[in-house]
């Protein structure tokens, strides 16, 4: 069997912001994510398994959401410490009532470099001009599997996959280049169908992305006999269509990039488990009830709603977040092994409260 490495490039492309506020380990603060919403249609089982969320569940209240000119403002702080790529999440996004207001806004803030949204797609079709049009540039979507019935399995048996493709087409045409498609493979689930996957988007301007499955929050029952290393699909893949490995567009980008030897398009992969990047994360996150996450895998993350409604002026949020990163020294998927985590002691937030 050909084996194709996973590529250890390097790239002269340096995103680092001279303003950029530095942690322990010497990472920058330049990527955030902000989960608007807690609440999902989907009941993704290494998300939000629906024996633990089910319909009934108490999500968070409106009120305690964070405003969208309360993100605004913060938005506008953390671009002041180096903040350059901004990503909205969930949750499922397209569930807050008038998203595109808070694209909108977002899109007015100088020194922000690229402005993403993460989708599940279902609602992709009825947003994707007007996102388009209030200043949205870039798209993923979450997307398993073309498989039928294993979509249903993997999203708790809500929404169809035909719903998804359809806001797929509806982005592309309304101009969003490229758009990515993430792909979470289990073992014993879907890797069976990846091949379809990539078949389906190769010669287009689409590119897929296969996540190796990851143990985020307390609840999805994970497994590493479950994960499949991103070395075996890119075996699998390159069987069937030969690929090279070529440079990160830039430092600290999480997919290893790969395109067809035949030139038809391009594939990614990223490996949380088999080749942690600690190293080059730069990433923060905010939760929708406003609390500033260091890490993904974190388990307490620094509440800026308080101050923020309790009348504390820009100085002092920009002092506390300044801080909290400062601060930083998290690296979990780099310690996973280590026996705290192993004992099951080690508690996460979950993803859907993050984003991914």
């Amino acid at each position: 069997m050909k084996t194709t490495a996973l590529p250890q490039l390097e790239t002269s492309s340096d995103r680092s912001s001279p303003r950029a506020v530095i942690d322990t380990l010497k990472r920058p603060l330049q990527d955030l994510r902000i989960s608007v919403i807690d609440q999902c249609n989907f009941r993704c089982p290494y998300c939000m398994p629906e024996e633990h969320y089910p319909d009934h569940y108490t999500f968070l209240k409106k009120n305690e959401w964070l405003t969208f000119e309360e993100i605004d403002r913060l938005v506008r702080l953390f671009v002041s410490l180096g903040v350059v790529k901004v990503r909205v999440t969930g949750g499922e996004p397209l569930l807050r009532k008038d998203l595109p207001q808070l694209i909108s806004k977002l899109n007015h803030i100088n020194g922000i470099e690229d402005l993403a949204l993460t989708t599940n797609g279902s609602y992709l079709s009825e947003f994707a001009a007007t996102l388009k049009a209030t200043g949205l540039r870039r798209l993923t979507v979450s997307l398993d599997t073309l498989d039928k019935k294993i979509f249903q399995m993997m999203n708790g048996r809500r929404g169809g996959v035909q719903k998804v493709l359809e806001g797929i087409q509806k982005a592309h045409a309304v101009g969003f280049r490229p758009i990515k498609i993430n792909v979470v493979i289990q073992r014993g689930m879907n890797e069976h169908t990846l091949l379809d996957l990539v078949e389906h988007f190769k010669g287009t301007d689409y590119i897929v992305r296969f996540l190796e499955y990851m143990d985020v929050g307390n609840r999805n029952h994970w497994d590493r006999r479950l994960v499949v290393p991103s070395r075996e699909i890119i075996e699998k893949i390159n069987e069937k269509f030969p690929l090279n490995a070529v440079a990160p567009n830039y430092t600290g980008e999480v997919a290893s990039r790969y395109q067809f030897v035949d030139g038809t398009g391009e594939v990614g992969f990223i490996s949380s488990i088999s080749q942690p990047f600690c190293s080059d994360c730069t990433r923060a996150r905010l939760s929708p009830d406003g609390k500033f996450y260091t890490c993904l895998f974190a388990s307490d993350g620094i509440d800026l709603r308080t101050p923020l409604r309790s009348g504390a002026n820009d100085g002092q949020l920009l002092d506390l977040i300044a801080r909290t990163w400062r601060k930083r020294e998290d690296r979990y998927s780099e310690l996973r092994d280590s026996r705290l985590i192993k004992t099951g002691t080690y508690k996460k937030i979950e993803m859907y409260q993050i984003g991914g």
